[in-house]
């Protein structure tokens, strides 16, 4: 019976400090009888030092090394074309591929026999697979960090306060989409004692909102319920619609966190630069889902913190889970260890295709 080698690259995307394994995550690989390499390196972003990964049992060696014995190469982002030119017929390449953004790059490895795993094509729906969803885990991650990244922008407190100086009213949190981000950062908001109303288009989400102690916002308009746990995308007249009535709720709130998101497309605009200038001064704007592919405020920019000329504060915050690279990082190396379980059968890697899970993950190479 043989031995399974995987490999974890460092990531060299400009601001990405996780990694895809941690030394827990080697631990537990270990035990399960595969073997380990990390590239030099690697852990630096989120505070894991290479003796970590030794101390841990696995081999940390030079890039070149890496991609050459491992049998699965694991990543966090897509890696740059120079370096998955290394990568060689049948090896398994396992990460946040983006299958959807950057579909000739992941056909291009499928076409050179390499064969790619991307999370992001996970079937969230299913049971079994809850312990691999990476997109959950990541979203996690960023709902919270946007709360507190809010209250730390915001001049004023969070809750209410008696004081001998007086009261201070709590701040005014709306959140903008009830998916996976947007209520842990309902959550967090209310942990910090905030008044929250939380928003998305589909009608079932109303109870996990009120569920976690926040109003939901009645707007009149369309389900917007779509297929997977997703929201599907707007007619150009529902987003009308949508964003004529938001903009009075929206000059009324302190904190606005947008975490609309439709896979693979750009997100939907739920907040415009009219709406930004009628805010009051002091108000903070966080976009989530700001990106290349643009955002859910209008002018946000990714990874920049603007404070317009009324005094609003606009940050475009599209890669939180990076900036708390060491939470982040364990969570999806956890992931890809569930991952490797199901893959891993009698000492040797097995991609199923009549495998529901494995058939998913390949998708985007086909």
């Amino acid at each position: 019976m043989g031995t399974v080698t995987v490999g974890a690259v460092r990531e060299r995307a400009p601001g990405e400090r996780r990694v895809a394994l941690v030394p827990e995550a080697v631990t537990l690989l270990r035990r399960a009888g595969v073997e380990v390499l990390v590239e030099t390196g690697a852990g630096a972003g989120a505070w894991f030092a290479d003796a970590d990964y030794t101390e841990s049992g696995a081999h940390v060696v030079p890039a070149a090394e890496l991609y050459r014995r491992a049998d699965a190469v694991l990543c966090v982002g897509p890696p740059d074309p120079g370096d998955a030119e290394a990568l060689r017929p049948g090896q398994v390449l396992a990460g946040l591929l983006e299958p959807r953004r950057h579909p000739e790059f992941v056909r291009g490895l499928a076409a050179r026999g390499v064969h790619p795993v991307s999370l992001d094509l996970l079937p969230r729906t299913l049971s079994r697979a809850q312990a691999m969803d990476a997109l959950t885990s990541q979203a996690n991650i960023a709902g919270y960090k946007a709360a507190v990244l809010a209250a730390d922008r915001y001049d004023r407190f969070l809750p209410m306060l008696t004081t001998a100086a007086g009261t201070m009213r709590p701040a005014q949190v709306l959140v903008l989409g009830a998916g996976v981000a947007g209520l842990q950062a309902i959550a967090t908001a209310r942990r910090l004692g905030a008044v929250v109303t939380g928003y998305d288009v589909r009608p079932e989400s109303r109870g996990e909102v009120e569920s976690l102690g926040a109003r939901f916002l009645d707007i009149r308009q369309g389900a917007g319920s779509g297929e997977g746990g997703y929201a599907r995308e707007l007619t150009r007249e529902e987003q009308h619609a949508q964003r004529e009535e938001l903009q009075t709720h929206l000059a009324r709130t302190d904190i606005v966190i947008c975490t609309a998101q439709v896979p693979g497309r750009r997100p939907p605009l739920l907040v415009t630069a009219q709406t930004v200038a009628r805010m009051r001064p002091g108000s903070v704007v966080v976009d989530l889902a700001a990106g290349d592919l643009g955002g859910n405020v209008e002018g946000s920019e990714p990874d920049k913190t603007n404070v317009l000329d009324n005094g609003v504060t606009v940050i475009g915050a599209g890669r939180l889970p990076s900036a708390m690279a060491t939470a982040a990082s364990t969570a999806y190396a956890r992931n890809l260890v569930a991952l490797l379980r199901h893959l891993v059968r009698d000492g040797a890697l097995v991609l199923d295709p009549a495998d529901e899970i494995t058939a998913a993950l390949l998708g985007g190479g086909s």
